[in-house]
């Protein structure tokens, strides 16, 4: 993955168990480009079908550019197309074929000038899976603190 990423699905990595990661190019107009690199592009009910041997994300948001007229708008929400090798279409298919998986976005970046999305294929998280996670996070955290605390 990228340094920086534009946007990322926070929730993503809290609800689901994520066991492999993509990275898939978009096809996208110009002004989606220039939206994206405004950090206009929202992941929040972002996820990956695969439908008739192509893989297409649904749900993420790209706010129209602000310098555009109204005559060259295009659907915020529309599904677009990913650029992924035919194998890579493969074996995510069977990975999300098994039971309780699914591919969600994770976050959208620029590589080398091309923006990239990174798709992970996770299985849903359990009520109890999501309160041990926080249970840790606030563990490390306070022995962090008291590291800090701690007299040198």
């Amino acid at each position: 993955m990228s340094q920086n990423p534009i946007a990322t699905n926070r929730k993503a990595r809290f609800n689901y168990f994520i066991s492999d990661t993509f990275e898939a190019g978009i096809v996208l107009s110009g002004t989606e480009v220039k939206s994206i690199r405004e950090g206009r592009v929202n992941l929040q009910d972002a996820y990956v079908r695969i439908l008739g041997g192509e893989v297409y994300v649904v749900g993420m948001h790209i706010s129209p550019y602000s310098h555009t007229e109204n005559i060259l708008r295009i659907d915020p929400i529309q599904s677009r197309k990913l650029l992924l090798h035919s194998q890579e279409i493969g074996k995510l298919a069977g990975l999300i074929s098994k039971k309780g998986f699914t591919c969600l976005a994770l976050s959208v970046y620029f590589k080398r000038g091309v923006v990239k999305l990174e798709i992970g294929v996770g299985k849903g998280k359990k009520q109890h899976d999501k309160r041990q996670v926080l249970k840790e996070k606030t563990h490390q955290r306070e022995m962090k603190q008291a590291l800090k605390k701690r007299p040198k």
